[in-house]
């Protein structure tokens, strides 16, 4: 399988990436393992989450996806064999958010202890704080890099501007620079990435790791009315998707995967693994069959008519 890099940090990945926001969530720790056994062996190694997953489950209070991941490492020794992306940033709880470096120092060490490693291969700002200065941020992610506690870091819900400027900084300063950027993206939510992000992704070959791939699920064409949202947990999420170019993606989506006898989730995932710097789609499952489901995007290779026929189902009219 082909691997990709995360910018110009040397980290390889394959091109699919498994959204760990489930864990503790919608997959039970009996089900997130043998989800993770299941990446492995069908030959993935890119698992991402966040240390505020999964704190909006009644009970819970976040860090369960990494405290899962970590106990599924500690069990099976596979530490070497995957490459674990995380983030720090939003609300842990009072005085515990945000990207000052006092923050930060503790709690890559919180994550660093849930997971049960040494190291974190991607550490990414969840959000952008406006609050602490850029070289503040990059300064304490520089510090982590050199004691060997992070190997590489990366950008989530930045704005093209800022993204720009904290590049800026590093530059001026010699300071890590961000290598990756996980920004909203699928066939549906489109024009936020593609008119000011990608092209400076581009230019400063930032890796793209696109979150809600799959727009919730509602790319997978199991909700097609409104009496399909109850089937699942996301369900009220989708409902804004359900209009007219909702209909009209679903039906490009639908008329490639007969093409190619596949699932319209497939295709959605194989058409954002065709767009230029995209390093690996994030997208979640909750059985190994659903598992085994997306991640047959990767042997799809699209043909430049199928790729134009969803390019042009997904713009505005």
């Amino acid at each position: 399988m082909e691997k990709r890099e995360l910018g110009r940090s040397g980290i390889l990945v394959t091109p699919f990436c498994f959204g760990g926001n489930v864990f503790g969530w919608t997959a039970n720790e009996k089900v997130s393992f043998e989800l993770l056994d299941a990446l492995v062996d069908l030959g993935f190694d890119f698992i991402d989450t966040a240390d505020i997953y999964s704190s909006w489950v009644p009970g819970n209070q976040g860090g369960e996806s990494e405290t899962i991941i970590g106990k599924w490492l500690k069990n099976t020794g596979k530490r070497d064999k995957v490459v674990i992306a995380t983030k720090v940033g939003k609300p842990m709880g009072p005085g515990k958010q945000g990207l000052s470096k006092a923050y930060v120092t503790k709690a890559v060490e919180d994550s660093l202890r849930r997971l049960q490693t040494d190291y974190i291969d991607l550490y990414q700002s969840h959000d952008d704080d406006q609050g602490t200065p850029l070289e503040e941020t990059l300064g304490v992610f520089t510090d982590l890099i050199i004691e060997g506690k992070v190997r590489t870091i990366g950008a989530s819900n930045y704005s093209a501007a800022r993204l720009a400027e904290a590049i800026a900084v590093s530059k001026k300063n010699g300071l890590a620079q961000y290598q990756t950027l996980q920004p909203e993206y699928n066939l549906y939510s489109r024009e936020p990435y593609e008119a000011e992000l990608a092209p400076l992704c581009h230019l400063e070959k930032i890796g793209v790791i696109p979150y809600y791939s799959l727009a919730s699920g509602f790319l997978t064409g199991k909700y097609r009315s409104e009496a399909d949202l109850a089937k699942s947990p996301r369900g009220k999420g989708i409902k804004k998707f359900m209009n007219e170019r909702g209909t009209r993606i679903l039906d490009a989506l639908d008329s490639v995967s007969q093409a190619y006898e596949t699932n319209p989730a497939a295709i959605a995932l194989a058409w954002l693994n065709s767009r230029p710097g995209i390093i690996a789609p994030i997208a979640s499952a909750t059985s190994v069959a659903q598992l085994k489901e997306i991640t047959a995007s990767i042997a799809i290779k699209l043909s430049n008519s199928a790729i134009e026929l969803l390019t042009k189902s997904g713009i505005n009219e």
